[in-house]
């Protein structure tokens, strides 16, 4: 009990006085948590976790929903492990596909999943088959009608999710909430297709859904504070834990995340070994190195977000060096872990290992960069994202960024996620690194506004 006061009390600025008993232990606890990144951890895993579970600042004055019954559209990877997040929770589930074979697959990996967990023991066979039971599969728009709550969860096709909005409208409750599980789509964009746009938000589940706790709610322009108090009760209700973004491109996730994923490609260009540019980031602190989570996420899938955004911004598109090097991969049919064939090849009888002609294509140069320097691309980058996030108003606070890159992207624990690294690091260190970095290697690294302020007032983003 001593340690854990005593970690209170240091977070709130208080001393205290400790009782002889407990002395020895509390005062190495107390020196312990007196270290900065300890003291970020402490902040971040314990006490605004804690906060986002609770929903602390959910809006106040409307009263707290309760789910029966939901409706989810699009059975595939995404959409029944929504549905298996809210029938583990006692949540019916109507999963609705293009044809019903496709819905009752879904049902199948749902029932897959469950039948895991009870292999190894943290469910019992009852409890699974009730689960099982809550989930009705079906092709028809009629079959949500009775759906309390919706979360659309098909490819991210603008003119697909488009049809879906205005069909599911067509027979769900005037007070239905409409939430999108896009990951980069604009909902104020996809909110256009709504007769309610105040009822109409953003649920961004991660992959896979059974094992990832975030969701990531994101606020269209006319979203109201009932249809988001009323989502965070579902979030809470199926057991994961969100933040509150505001909308744009990509959001805040995505946004920050992807840039991990694209400056590690765009060091092949540059004659960084991938060896040492995979290594680098797991050094880091990264849970994997940026061209092994590229594979996982599939490149032909980063192709088509790069086109659709392109094809939305026009001229405004800000060139990527890694562009044309996804575009080739994509090319060669080499897309990633489904394919077998990315940056690494993955062999049916043995280990991952990487794809030997990467270095043909992409020859390592003579002279190789640092250990330290491909590190400390990979995490500032991350910084200045997430900096502009908060500088145009998509992340409104620091809590939330640490919380949704910890659970979201697995960014450095230790550090207490990526806005107390930026504190760590300090705004005037980073703003000097990331102008020399953007000297060297592009644009993409010069500091935003909010970090030249910081920088120039000795401020951080949590307020002494």
């Amino acid at each position: 009990l001593a340690p854990r006061l005593a970690t209170y009390a240091i977070y709130h600025g208080l001393q205290m006085p400790i009782e002889a008993g407990c002395k020895v232990e509390a005062r190495g606890f107390v020196e312990l948590v007196f270290n900065p990144l300890t003291r970020n951890m402490v902040r971040t895993l314990f006490f605004s976790m804690s906060e986002a579970k609770r929903l602390k600042h959910r809006p106040k004055g409307v009263p707290t929903a309760q789910y029966r019954k939901v409706g989810v559209i699009g059975a595939g990877l995404m959409g029944h492990g929504i549905a298996h997040a809210a029938v583990t929770n006692g949540i019916e589930v109507t999963l609705l596909d293009v044809d019903l074979g496709a819905a009752v697959k879904g049902k199948e990996r749902i029932g897959a999943i469950l039948t895991e967990a009870v292999k190894k023991g943290r469910l019992t066979e009852a409890n699974a088959k009730a689960a099982l039971d809550r989930v009705t599969p079906t092709a028809s728009f009629d079959d949500l009608k009775d759906a309390e709550l919706i979360v659309e969860a098909v490819f991210e096709k603008r003119e697909l999710k488009y049809d879906i909005t205005k069909k599911t409208e067509a027979v769900i409750a005037p007070t239905v909430i409409f939430g999108s599980n896009t990951s980069t789509l604009p909902i104020c964009g996809l909110a256009e297709a709504s007769q309610r746009p105040e009822q109409f938000i953003g649920l961004h589940f991660f992959s896979p859904v059974e094992k990832m706790p975030l969701v990531e709610v994101i606020l269209g322009s006319k979203t109201s504070q009932e249809t988001l108090a009323r989502s965070l009760d579902f979030v809470k209700a199926i057991g994961k834990t969100p933040i509150v973004v505001n909308d744009g491109r990509a959001f805040f996730t995505s946004r920050v995340f992807g840039t991990y994923l694209i400056e590690g490609i765009a060091m092949l260009a540059e004659g960084v070994h991938p060896a040492l540019i995979d290594n680098a980031g797991r050094l880091a602190g990264m849970p994997m190195g940026s061209l092994t989570v590229a594979d996982m996420v599939n490149l032909d899938l980063s192709h088509k977000i790069r086109l659709q955004t392109k094809l939305d911004m026009g001229d405004k598109y800000p060139a990527h060096p890694s562009d044309p090097i996804v575009e080739f991969m994509v090319k060669l049919g080499r897309c990633g872990q489904k394919t077998k064939a990315g940056f690494f090849d993955y062999p049916d009888d043995g280990d991952k290992r990487l794809w030997p002609d990467l270095t043909k294509h992409y020859p390592p140069a003579a002279n190789q960069p640092s250990l330290g320097l491909v590190k400390r691309r990979l995490l500032h980058i991350q910084a200045v994202e997430t900096l502009r996030c908060m500088e145009e108003g998509v992340v409104t606070r620091p809590q939330d960024a640490d919380v949704g890159s910890i659970l979201g992207w697995g960014f450095c624990p230790f550090y207490g996620g990526i806005a107390s690294y930026i504190d760590y690091i300090g705004a005037k260190r980073l703003e000097s690194e990331c102008d020399e970095l953007a000297g060297k290697y592009g644009e993409r690294y010069r500091p935003p506004a909010l970090l030249r302020t910081l920088a120039r007032e000795g401020g951080a983003l949590y307020a002494a």
